[in-house]
This record gives C-alpha cells, sequence and structure tokens, in this order.
C-alpha cells in the first residue's frame, strides 16, 4: 500500500531542513571562532573544538552562552581589518603622485592648452599640496 505524502509533511520537512541548515551554520560559526580567538591556546581550542562535535548541542550553547561576547568582538575586529585593507587598498590606487600631475602639466603646456601663467599657478599648487 502506497502511502501519500501531504501538505503537512512536506511543511514539517521544510521545517526539520531549516533548523539542520541554521545548524550547521552556528557550528561552522562556533568552530571559526574558536580557532580565529587569539585569547585562547591550543588546549583551550581543542577541549572546546572536541566538546562541540562530541556533545554538540550543548557544546555549542556553552559557547555561545560562555564566549558570545567574544565572537562578536572577533567579528567587529574583522570587519574593521577589512574596511583598513580597503581603505588602504582605495587610497593607493586613487593617490596620484605630483609628479604625474607635473608631467601632465607639461604636456598640456606643450600642446599649447594652457599658458606659462596657468602652468605656473597649477605647478605651484600641487607642490604645496
Amino acid at each position: 500500500m502506497q502511502e501519500t505524502i501531504g501538505f503537512f509533511d512536506i511543511i514539517w520537512s521544510i521545517f526539520w531542513l531549516f533548523l539542520m541548515v541554521a545548524w550547521f551554520w552556528v557550528m561552522i560559526g562556533v568552530v571559526t571562532d574558536v580557532f580565529r580567538s587569539r585569547d585562547l591556546n591550543g588546549f583551550a581550542k581543542a577541549a572546546w573544538v572536541a566538546f562541540v562535535i562530541l556533545i554538540p548541542w550543548l557544546g555549542v550553547l556553552c559557547y555561545v552562552l560562555i564566549r558570545g561576547d567574544k565572537m562578536n568582538e572577533h567579528r567587529a575586529q574583522t570587519l574593521a581589518e577589512i574596511e583598513d585593507s580597503q581603505r588602504d587598498y582605495i587610497r593607493s590606487v586613487a593617490q596620484v603622485s605630483a609628479a604625474d600631475e607635473l608631467e601632465k602639466l607639461g604636456a598640456l603646456k606643450e600642446k599649447g592648452v594652457i599658458s606659462e601663467e596657468e602652468f605656473n599657478a597649477q605647478k605651484a599648487k600641487i607642490l604645496s599640496a
């Protein structure tokens, strides 16, 4: 005899699938934070990972309760480092040197686009910056 799958069975399966995905997400976050923590020594890291693997629900719950504030600090620190790296990269790429600007001005003066007075005024502005 074939059993039919009802609407609520599908919803129930989706609910459990969602819980499983959320569980893996939290588990990965906890294990990542354990290895990212600079304030934990090797033994403490091994103990937390063993606790999380051997008794998963209790291990993750304990980690979040005991070290949840540290997780937030680590995440904020990582984001700040990423922002600083991006800012430094953008500045290094966007920055134009004074020599490049003077070279462009010299080319404009040679073509007759700007006069000698305009060249000297822009040159003084570039060199004073």
